[in-house]
């Protein structure tokens, strides 16, 4: 057995961030998979017959990617993505890198060989103290590249952190990308630990004259995600110039192409407001977002909301703010949602890829008398990543689908909202009304303090960002399912075509012809999901683990 004490690298406030190290790097793939929102065309694999596609059928790929698993076969790595694939091509001219941890020799080789010393690369970190030794330590790294330049984020709130998560790129072919994703930009986080993005289409140039054409804001089109964007990034420089220079130059790109919401948090005290052209921030951008989603409640059995975390920070000791805030803002003020709270027991960390190491980027405590009795009124909530615990509560083995990920410990933040449109519904044919990828795990410095009624306004400590999206962006009548192992669904049974790449396109439909639109959701976790055990509980960093991990080792806090 070997003892091994944890290295305390980069440690956040209490209330339950990231705390990691670096690890090996994993080797370049060339970026396969399809971003989102879709192509308009692409070219069937196969061309379907007319045998093959009885009635049209329009597959449209996952708008989440998975990163790829250094440890995973090939087989479960299929439509994923490196940190190569986001920052390779030689057309980048500008890198624009927001994170919490910045490895700045890791981001440097991701990038072309050949013009790696060309990109003008700007990274915007959180450590705004001086004498910060990350703040040191990053000054020293970019010290060696004449193309890199650091931005300290504008943090007034005492346990703030800038905790978004998000690549802006501009090209010499005049197109712009942005990229949401969950990895702190460090080795370990893109290796071995489960991890998504949203890749936004390549955004071209407006035309002189043409300032216009991307349409008025609505909720999920490209105009309205501009305003917010630009608000997001106008937060920055509440203080100092920050982002000033990148947003004059992402003004001018058309984003009409985008499908999905913008739900940001900034730090500061924030008036919740109705107007479309206005944004909100933190619970209430999602409150405001959610009220202009169809959802289904019509179904036998209760929606349900499952909230995918790697970090839960002190709530409170009665779940005051976890219900009757957060969870109202989820559930449009419904009480017919079943809530479910994904986050790994100290076992699936043991058992996952890097054992306890693992364990370094997730966090939540229950030591002290109030973390205790936030536990008590967790617990119910609480379902495993894994969803394979023989401790846990049973679960129907026969229905269960593998997801590829359950021992790549989760840093992957998601929030998906589901129904049965059956009581007898395959876990594979569940209906998905809308899913967050985000930066923003479960805590109020992410998503804000509960409503002041007086001032009607919400305290916000953090930076964060995400990407909220459902099945209307795609059709009116257009389903989400979830995808599993790949970043498409099968085709369907009654042998209508539904192969042939994710943003692809079927048969085109004859006039009057009923299209049927299906979104592919990749998962992250299996399903169903396992309720936790009546003895167990969620993984702690801050405690010691005697029980050895799969490579023999301790965790010792």
């Amino acid at each position: 057995m070997e003892s091994a004490k944890k290295r305390r690298i980069n440690d956040e406030e209490a209330d339950g961030h990231e705390k990691t190290g670096i690890q090996q790097r994993s080797a370049p793939q060339s970026l396969t998979h399809p971003i989102s929102p879709p192509l308009k065309k692409r070219r069937l694999t196969t061309a379907p017959t007319k045998a093959e596609t009885p009635s049209p059928f329009r597959p449209i790929g996952s708008p989440f990617q998975l990163t790829k698993i250094k440890d995973l076969p090939a087989r479960l790595n299929k439509d994923t993505y490196t940190l190569q694939d986001v920052l390779g091509d030689p057309l980048i001219s500008e890198c624009w890198e927001f994170n919490y941890l910045h490895d700045i020799d890791f981001l440097m080789s991701a990038f072309d060989e050949d013009v790696r010393s060309l990109v003008k690369v700007h990274v915007v970190h959180g450590f705004w103290k001086r004498e910060d030794p990350n703040r040191l330590a990053l000054q020293e790294s970019a010290s060696r590249f004449n193309n890199v330049t650091l931005h300290a984020a504008f943090l007034p709130e005492m346990f703030g952190t800038h905790h978004s998560k998000m690549f802006i790129l501009l090209r010499h072919d005049d197109t712009a990308q942005i990229i949401i994703h969950t990895a702190n930009l460090i080795t370990r986080d893109w290796t071995n630990m489960t991890q998504a993005a949203w890749f936004s289409p390549r955004l071209p140039l407006l035309k002189p004259g043409h300032e216009q054409d991307e349409g008025q804001p609505k909720v999920g089109n490209g105009a309205k995600f501009k305003v917010d964007f630009l608000n997001y990034l106008r937060a920055y420089d509440t203080k100092r110039p920050t982002c000033k220079d990148i947003i004059t130059k992402i003004v001018k790109y058309d984003f009409s192409s985008i499908r999905g919401s913008l739900i940001g948090s900034v730090p500061g005290r924030h008036t919740v407001v109705q107007s479309i052209s206005s944004t909100n921030f933190g619970w209430a951008a999602m409150k405001s977002a959610l009220a202009a989603v169809p959802v289904n409640n019509t179904s036998e059995h209760k929606p349900e909301i499952a909230v995918q975390i790697s970090s839960i920070a002190t709530l409170g000791p009665t779940d005051s703010w976890l219900r009757n805030t957060f969870f109202r803002a989820l559930s449009n003020n419904t009480s017919t949602t079943d809530f479910k709270v994904v986050f790994p027991t100290p076992d699936e960390i043991r058992k996952s890829l890097d054992g306890y190491m693992s364990g370094g980027s997730i966090h939540t405590k229950t030591q002290s008398p109030q973390q205790a009795k936030q536990l008590q009124y967790l617990k119910p909530l609480f379902h495993h990543w894994a969803n394979d615990s023989t401790s846990g509560l049973a679960i129907d083995l026969s229905r269960v689908k593998d997801s590829g990920r359950k021992r790549a410990a989760p840093h992957i933040k998601t929030y998906i909202r589901s129904h049965r449109p059956t009581p007898e519904s395959d876990e594979a044919d569940i209906h998905i009304d809308w899913a967050l990828l985000t930066s923003a795990n479960l805590s109020k410095q992410a998503w804000g303090e509960a409503l002041s009624a007086k001032e009607h306004t919400v305290r916000i400590s953090s930076y964060e960002i995400g990407v909220l999206v459902w099945p209307g962006l795609y059709g009116e009548r257009a389903v989400m399912k979830p995808a599993f192992l790949e970043d498409t669904l099968p085709p369907p049974e009654n042998g209508r075509e539904g192969g042939g790449g994710g943003n692809g396109k079927g048969k085109e439909p004859d006039d009057g012809e009923e299209v049927v639109v299906e979104v592919a959701l990749r998962m992250p976790y299996n399903l169903p999901l396992q309720p936790y055990g009546p003895n167990e509980i969620p993984w702690v960093a801050t405690a010691s683990h005697t029980e050895p991990d799969w490579m023999g080792r301790i965790w010792q806090a």
